[in-house]
């Protein structure tokens, strides 16, 4: 969930005025599905190892994988400014990325989101989702608006 920006004196929100709409700083919620999922596949994974012993080891390795996700959704957050989306590790500003450089972005697996993509004109990214996805979405749409593909 998003946190709201400040309430006017007239109980509204300053999301609401068109002069602000673009201009307030909304931090991403944590989200820690992507780590329980890997801790629920590295369960039923362990399962299956006292038939196949190779399987011990992959559960290992989602379990270890799910441990530094939960870590990196504890410290990580995205935060959308007027004109960039900024990553914040602890409060302290470690990447931005301004929105005039993407290209594009997508949400993988809109029913059950658990990747983030977008390309700026320099990279692509691929992120982990380890924030709330519908809030996500909704500040990527106001935004960094997908152009609209023509149609044959």
């Amino acid at each position: 969930m998003a946190i709201p920006p400040s309430a006017d004196a007239d109980g509204g929100t300053s999301a609401s005025s068109p002069a602000t709409a673009g201009t307030e700083e909304v931090t991403l919620a944590p989200r820690y599905w992507v780590p329980l999922g890997l801790v629920l596949i590295a369960g039923v994974v362990l399962t299956l190892s006292p038939r196949w012993p190779v399987f011990f080891y992959a559960a290992l390795s989602l379990l270890t994988l799910a441990g530094f996700l939960a870590l990196q959704t504890n410290l990580l957050r995205l935060c959308f400014q007027a004109e960039a989306l900024v990553v914040q590790r602890s409060g302290e500003e470690i990447r931005r990325f301004p929105y005039d450089a993407w290209l594009a972005w997508r949400v993988f697996f809109p029913a059950v989101p658990v990747l983030f993509y977008f390309r700026e004109q320099n990279s692509p990214h691929l992120l982990p989702m380890l924030f709330d996805a519908e809030a996500l979405r909704a500040e990527l749409e106001r935004r960094v608006p997908l152009p609209v593909a023509p149609r044959p």
